[in-house]
C-alpha cells in the first residue's frame, strides 16, 4: 500500500510543519506543557511583550543557534543572559565547527580513551569534542584587545569583545559554518544585550586570568563585574518595562539566577515600584529536591518578587536540547 495513502486512511496528513505536529501530538503530561508555553510565549511577544532568554548548559555547542539566531532576527528575543562557556563556544562552533569530532559511542568511553582525546588536544563536551586550536586562535586575537582594556581600566562587557572579533574582517575568512548560524551575531545585529555573569567560569576567562599572572595583561580591569553587569540590567529592565518583560530560562544555575534576581532588588533593595517578570518559563532536566534551586517549581518564586500568582508559568523537565529548537519552532510558526 502507498504510504502517504496509509497515512491519509488514518487521518493523518502526510506532510506536517513542525508546528503543526506539535499541536497534533504534544497533548497530555510534559508534552502538553511545553506546548502550552509556546503558545503562550508567542503571544506573548506577538502582544508587545519583551523576551529575556538564559542559556546554561552547553547549548552553544549543542548548536541552538540554528534556532535562537532566527528567534532573535525576527524579534522574539530581546536580552540574552548566558555562562561565558555559552558565549565564547557559539564563536568557537563559527570558526572551527568542521574540525570538532563527534563520538558516537560517548558512554562507553574508558579513562584511556580520554586521555587519547586529551593528548589530541580535544576538550569533550558529552558527543562533541572542540579543539583546543580554536582556542589559542581566539587568545591571539584577544590578547591586544584585552591589553588595551586592562591598561586603560576601560572595563568591557564580555559580549563587547565577542562582538570585536566579528568586526575582525581577518577572522571571517575562517567560518567554519554560515555566520547566521550564530547566535551571537544575530544579537549583535539586533543590537540586543547580551550579560554575562560568572566570566572567570569558562575558558577565556581561564585563560584571561592566566595571563594577568604571567604580566602579559596589565591587571583585571578589562571586564565589567558582575555587580557592574546588574547595574546594566536594572538600567535596561527599567528603560524596557513599559511593554511587560518575559523570562524563558534554559538549564539552571547562574545564567538564570543572576538575571532573574534584577526585580526582586529593584523592589526590596530600591523600594522602587517595579513590574515582574510578566512570563516565566524553565526547561531543566533537575527535579525538586531540599533546598535545590533549578529544579524548584516555579510557584517559589512567587516569594522572592520574581513572578506574580497570576503570572504564566511553566516548567518542562527534559532536555533542552531537544525542547528549546521546538519551542522556538512553533514561536516562529516553522
Amino acid at each position: 500500500m502507498d504510504f502517504s495513502v496509509s497515512l491519509l486512511r488514518i487521518g493523518y496528513r502526510s506532510v506536517m510543519n513542525v508546528t503543526e505536529f506539535l499541536e497534533t501530538h504534544f497533548r497530555h503530561f510534559n508534552a502538553r506543557e511545553l506546548l502550552a508555553s509556546a503558545k503562550s510565549y508567542g503571544e506573548f511577544v506577538d502582544g508587545g511583550g519583551k523576551m529575556m532568554v538564559t542559556l546554561a548548559g552547553a547549548m552553544s555547542t549543542g548548536e541552538l543557534g540554528l534556532s535562537l539566531a532566527e528567534m532573535i532576527r525576527k524579534g522574539k528575543v530581546h536580552a540574552v543572559t548566558c555562562t561565558a562557556a555559552n558565549l565564547e563556544e557559539d564563536i568557537f562552533n563559527l570558526v572551527a565547527h568542521d574540525e570538532y569530532e563527534i563520538v558516537e559511542n560517548w558512554r562507553a568511553l574508558s579513562a584511556e580513551d580520554e586521555v587519547a582525546l586529551r593528548d589530541r588536544g580535544f576538550n569533550r563536551v558529552t558527543d562533541t569534542c572542540i579543539p583546543e586550536t580554536v582556542m589559542r586562535h581566539l587568545e591571539d586575537r584577544l590578547v591586544p584587545m584585552w591589553q588595551k582594556a586592562a591598561g586603560e581600566n576601560a572595563a568591557r562587557m564580555p559580549v563587547e569583545y565577542m562582538f570585536d572579533l566579528l568586526d575582525d574582517e581577518g577572522l571571517v575568512q575562517h567560518y567554519q559554518v554560515p555566520r547566521e548560524n550564530s547566535w551571537v551575531a544575530a544579537a549583535k545585529d539586533a543590537g540586543i544585550p547580551v550579560f554575562t555573569p560568572g566570566f572567570e567560569d569558562s575558558t577565556l576567562g581561564n585563560i584571561y586570568t592566566a595571563h594577568v599572572i604571567d604580566g602579559s595583561v596589565p591587571g583585571h580591569g578589562a571586564y565589567a563585574t558582575g555587580t557592574k553587569q546588574m547595574q546594566q540590567l536594572a538600567q535596561w529592565y527599567q528603560a524596557t518595562m513599559k511593554d511587560p518583560i518575559g523570562f524563558f530560562q534554559i538549564g539552571g544555575g547562574i545564567a538564570g539566577d543572576f538575571p532573574i534576581c534584577v526585580v526582586p532588588m529593584l523592589i526590596q533593595d530600591l523600594k522602587l515600584d517595579i513590574p515582574l517578570w510578566g512570563y516565566f518559563c524553565q526547561i531543566s532536566d533537575a527535579t525538586t529536591s531540599y533546598g535545590g534551586y533549578s529544579g524548584a517549581v516555579p510557584n517559589e518564586k512567587i516569594t522572592w518578587y520574581k513572578i506574580d500568582a497570576d503570572s504564566p508559568k511553566f516548567m518542562i523537565q527534559s532536555d533542552a536540547t531537544i525542547c528549546a529548537p521546538l519551542v522556538f519552532a512553533h514561536v516562529l510558526g516553522w
